[in-house]
């Protein structure tokens, strides 16, 4: 672990709200990686930005009446706002029409042509005559010729990950009809060039996952294609050479430029030397694995034809998609939960502590069902966390003055729970270093769960068991510093009852949740539940809403 690190998060497109779907896949892992690496003492900045280019979003700001600036501009804000309700923290959330980064994009085009790795060909591309208009890749839907999967994009199958090479059965997504085929010039970025290299890198980085770096392996193996990185439309960056007849970049092109344009923006603002910053950083880019090609191909040969002047990402963390009671999430049919939606329900620490717990570090998609997250919210975080911070403070405030006890002797289950204090950090915090996040998380519930079978069972209410209030009250501050990055809100609120500040949780070292830090005769400060329980007609109501049901 380096003493300093940029994390990014994929960015989400400028055109429609945040839903759960897109929370558990990239922006909370993210955000706990963050926070966490911020307890280990590492200068990590959290960067992001909103994908602002492409026809989806200039057609939708033709409906609305608005120019597609103002369009993009709001949507901005509003996922600005809907990250920090959830408690998502961005050093810098920028976006990828930004000065800054339609200035990088065009001038990593320029190096890149002027290196040999873009030329010019002729394409013949999908034209749809009813429309009058060549169709980017997201307007012609069609079968996958890899999998056969139905109504899949012409550039990303959804359902193997694959870029087809020629969809089949196509049809405009605008009109339905059947496109032709018309010839325009277009500027192809060199990826074959780079398979050599690429596999190179990827055999090379043990911080991948094994999974995803395999089937990478095997498209470079299977031949890679070069790309067309232009597209036939007015919004997007423009092609800065002369006669490229209005040509733009195509999104996929420019939009990881941003990683490099908020960090460095960022980092000037700060006084630090950017590329110096950069390449001296762990790199993160979490994303999910619907565009794992994008980012160890494409991403990486780009920095690769640059000379890696911006260095390659060390870590990929790539995760599966989340489905809504084991069913796929589809806005169209009104199955998905809005993240702003969800937030008026129920605390953000709520969503966050069950995305985090049922999301594995791997490709396996993960499901979202509103009985589970009642059950766990109420036995895990209520019924395990909350009640020990609840008896353990209870207890001191009650029976000893609301001061920590001096622990006298230690038996054998105190030495035990001593024991367990002195192993979290190290325990918990090799997770967090392997992105395990969830097995983290439940290393920590784990902890949670021996001190309240601890505490009831050397029953501090009969008298000789002063060790047990005074390792306790202490095992509540552990939690409080091992919870933040998981549920910040929350860890902040068990940090203030203990009578603590220091700014709180995120300003302890992480190491220190190992420590019994909280001497005899500290004055704690007033206990109070949490949590509140999450309650069945609640979540009757929510079930029942799904799928055009009526959203309440």
């Amino acid at each position: 672990m380096r003493s300093r690190a940029i994390i990014t998060s994929a960015l989400p497109y400028a055109n429609g709200e945040i839903h759960l779907g897109h929370v558990a896949s990239t922006y909370l892992p993210a955000d706990v990686t963050a926070r966490f690496l911020g307890l280990k003492g590492v200068e990590a900045y959290h960067v992001c930005a909103t994908d602002d280019f492409g026809t989806p979003i200039l057609i939708q700001a033709e409906k609305e009446g608005r120019e597609p600036e103002e369009y993009v501009a709001h949507w901005n804000r509003r996922d600005r706002e809907d990250f920090e309700a959830l408690g998502v923290r961005f050093d810098a959330f920028s976006s990828t029409s930004s000065p800054e980064n339609v200035a990088l994009a065009g001038e990593v085009f320029l190096a890149l042509h002027g290196a040999g790795h873009i030329y010019e060909s002729d394409v013949v591309q999908f034209y749809c005559e009813a429309d009058g208009k060549f169709l980017p890749d997201r307007y012609v839907r069609g079968r996958c010729p890899s999998c056969g999967a139905a109504d899949q994009y012409s550039d990303l199958c959804e359902a193997c990950g694959g870029i087809p090479d020629e969809i089949e059965d196509p049809r405009c997504a605008i009109c339905g009809n059947r496109p032709v085929k018309r010839g325009s010039a277009h500027y192809f970025f060199r990826l074959s060039g780079f398979a050599g290299r690429l596999e190179e890198w990827l055999e090379g980085n043990r911080n991948l996952q094994p999974d995803v770096k395999k089937y990478v392996l095997n498209w470079i193996r299977g031949g890679l294609s070069d790309w067309d990185i232009t597209r036939d439309v007015r919004w997007g960056v423009p092609v800065p050479l002369e006669g490229a007849g209005g040509k733009v970049l195509y999104g996929w092109f420019d939009n990881h430029l941003a990683y490099v344009s908020a960090a460095f923006g960022l980092l000037r603002s700060r006084g630090a030397d950017p590329e110096e910053f950069w390449n001296g950083a762990d790199v993160y880019h979490f994303i999910g694995k619907d565009i794992a090609y994008h980012h160890y191909l494409l991403l990486a040969a780009v920095r690769m034809g640059l000379g890696e002047r911006y260095k390659l990402p060390d870590y990929i963390p790539t995760r599966g998609h989340l489905t809504l009671q084991s069913r796929k999430i589809s806005k169209s049919r009104g199955w998905y939960i809005g993240l702003r939606e969800f937030l008026g329900w129920y605390p953000a620490d709520y969503l966050r502590f069950y995305l985090a717990l049922v999301s594995p570090y791997s490709q396996d998609d993960l499901n979202f069902d509103w009985d589970d997250f009642a059950a766990r919210v109420n036995s895990e975080l209520i019924g395990n966390v909350g009640n020990l911070a609840n008896r353990a403070l209870g207890f001191a405030k009650r029976a000893h003055g609301g001061r920590v006890p001096a622990p006298g002797p230690y038996g054998e289950a105190d030495r035990a729970a001593l024991g367990e204090i002195g192993s979290l950090a190290a325990e918990a915090g090799a997770l967090m270093v392997a992105n395990r996040l969830d097995r983290a998380l439940r290393r920590i519930l784990g902890f949670s769960a021996s001190f309240n079978r601890y505490f009831q069972h050397a029953e501090p209410w009969k008298a000789g068991a002063d060790a047990c209030v005074h390792l306790s009250v202490n095992a509540v501050r552990s939690l409080a510093v091992v919870l933040h990055p998981f549920v910040p809100e929350s860890a902040a609120r068990m940090w203030s009852q203990l009578g603590l500040g220091g700014g709180g949780p995120s300003g302890q070292r992480w190491e220190s949740a190992s420590e019994v830090a909280l001497g005899a005769g500290h004055e704690i400060g007033e206990p109070a539940p949490l949590f509140a329980r999450v309650d069945a007609e609640g979540v009757r109501r929510r079930k029942e809403a799904l799928g055009g049901g009526g959203r309440r």
